[in-house]
């Protein structure tokens, strides 16, 4: 990226060059061109909007009343309060920007946990085991997740340690489990584009290269009365140990 800026080349121009050569397998996408519906293994979900950029697809019906729930009551007693990653170490650490309480399962930890993880990865066309752990977030009121890319950026000295576990992470889906009496959308600020946290439904967005011209700055608004609970799951480049 750096020399092609010094060559001249504008920066987002650059950044889409970098991204056709960044993953010679791909990256994960749904196929939903044209369609309303889409079932797996007879469970049904709506394709309910679409962006081209930042690329975003949300879904309704992504889980059941009932799976929501179960992911929340095996969460609950392993929640703790919400890290982020440190830019110098690649480690993680309370930040202010970050209100939630969190927990991760490990991949196939459960029935239900495989279940779903094979149902994400059938939707977004990526293997299961490409994808981070599923993380649990309970947000209160007065919760937030200030804008943000999931993204793991290039120039910070940590990066190159956090790689090493399954290279980038290139793309993002979060389910909503609990929805909230007040506030909580997911928010993309760059094109005012808002995803209320609506129990069952879920939004995917992806990213093809680490840089801000995706599009994919989000963050997660303050819930304004009662809780949201979602469940996330980071997709990488290769498999994730």
């Amino acid at each position: 990226m750096e020399s092609m800026l010094i060559s001249g080349w504008p920066e987002d121009v650059a950044a889409q060059a970098l991204s056709k050569m960044a993953n010679p397998d791909g990256f994960p996408a749904p196929q939903v061109k044209d369609k309303t519906h889409i079932t797996i293994d007879g469970h049904t979900m709506k394709v309910v909007a679409t962006l081209k950029h930042p690329k975003v697809v949300v879904f309704g019906n992504f889980l059941t009343p009932q799976e929501c729930e179960a992911l929340c009551e095996e969460a609950t007693p392993r929640l703790e309060r919400s890290q982020v990653v440190t830019p110098d170490t690649g480690g993680s650490q309370v930040n202010e920007a970050r209100t939630s309480m969190g927990m991760f399962f490990g991949r196939g930890e459960s029935e239900l946990i495989s279940r779903i993880e094979q149902r994400i990865a059938t939707v977004v066309s990526w293997p299961v085991e490409r994808g981070e752990g599923l993380q649990i977030l309970k947000y209160t009121s007065g919760a937030e997740y200030k804008p943000h890319f999931d993204y793991f950026d290039p120039s910070n000295s940590g990066t190159k340690h956090i790689l090493q576990r399954g290279g980038q992470r290139v793309g993002t889906l979060v389910i909503y489990l609990r929805e909230p009496d007040g506030g909580g959308a997911t928010t993309f600020p760059d094109v005012g584009f808002e995803v209320a946290a609506l129990q069952g439904n879920a939004v995917f967005f992806g990213y093809d290269t680490p840089h801000k011209s995706t599009g994919s700055l989000h963050g997660g608004a303050p819930v304004v009365a009662g809780e949201k609970w979602v469940a996330t799951k980071w997709l990488r480049q290769r498999t994730f140990i």
